[in-house]
């Protein structure tokens, strides 16, 4: 489904009913927005991973801009600043009240600025695998510079250039650093994964190249009043649990977990712990 919204259209896909039967009247489930990585990348790789989640909680999963199956358009709109402005605007398109949010990576990046920015709208905050700051790019080229082959160094330089070609070579980066994402990473498995999903060259561009250099929501973190929880990938090579870490503490009240199992794709690594995670800290909410 396609939402004309602001200057553009944003592609959203909902998974599970909002008003089910409970005995002898009609319960209303909270909605939850997925807000999908990259950037660059789509939604798709959260299906079916996600998908149990959907018997607490009515997921709307969508692209941002410039991305996925969502419209194209200048690559200069493409921002941190645009992606939290077109979810809001999606919010007001669907006729929704507060919202959950469940932002993974760069997600988690839209999700603490939306949070931020509309803290009344948020009824639960949850960020997974992310930071608050520019300050995960040093951090990661360290790490990279520890662990890395030289051929995932080497590729890696179009990332911190914000330089990728076209598709077929951000895919390339993709499969050759899936290793350093992923502790438990299968080539044979993996494949179908990438292969479903709509690369966008220059949304990851622009933020590589741009806006992530500056990218610091970390003072304003203290604006935010919902209830979150805060999960890290022990093994994270490109946002380590130090950087959730500055996230916890900067928040009132925040839960923090670090998966000892997993490296950046805690999705993949440990999807049942994830979801178990996610589903108990709402339940409490």
């Amino acid at each position: 489904m396609l939402a004309k919204i602001r200057d553009t259209e944003i592609y959203f896909d909902v998974e599970g009913a909002a008003l089910v039967p409970d005995g002898e009247r009609m319960r209303e489930k909270p909605v939850a927005f997925v807000i999908h990585g990259g950037p660059g990348a789509d939604h798709t790789s959260y299906k079916p991973t996600f998908s149990p989640l959907s018997q607490k909680l009515q997921l709307v999963y969508f692209d941002h801009r410039g991305q996925g199956r969502s419209a194209r358009g200048p690559k200069e709109t493409y921002t941190l600043e645009n992606n939290v402005e077109d979810m809001e605007a999606l919010r007001q398109y669907l006729g929704l009240e507060k919202i959950v949010i469940i932002g993974t990576s760069y997600g988690g990046m839209v999700a603490l600025s939306y949070a931020v920015r509309y803290p009344e709208n948020v009824q639960s905050l949850i960020v997974i695998a992310t930071a608050g700051s520019y300050r995960f790019l040093e951090l990661a080229k360290v790490n990279l510079a520890k662990k890395g082959t030289k051929e995932q160094q080497a590729i890696a330089q179009f990332l911190w250039d914000g330089k990728f070609e076209n598709e077929a070579q951000l895919q390339e980066y993709f499969q050759l650093m899936m290793p350093m994402y992923s502790l438990t990473y299968k080539p044979e498995t993996s494949g179908k994964s990438w292969n479903r999903t709509i690369l966008s060259p220059d949304a990851i561009n622009v933020a590589f190249g741009g806006f992530l250099r500056s990218y610091n929501v970390l003072e304003q973190l203290h604006k935010i009043t919902a209830p979150t929880l805060i999960i890290a990938g022990k093994h994270d090579w490109i946002c380590p649990p130090e950087l959730s870490e500055e996230i916890a503490t900067a928040i009132p009240n925040a839960d923090l977990r670090i998966f000892e199992n997993s490296g950046h794709l805690i999705r993949v690594d440990e999807p049942e712990a994830l979801l178990d995670a996610i589903i108990g800290f709402l339940v409490y909410k």
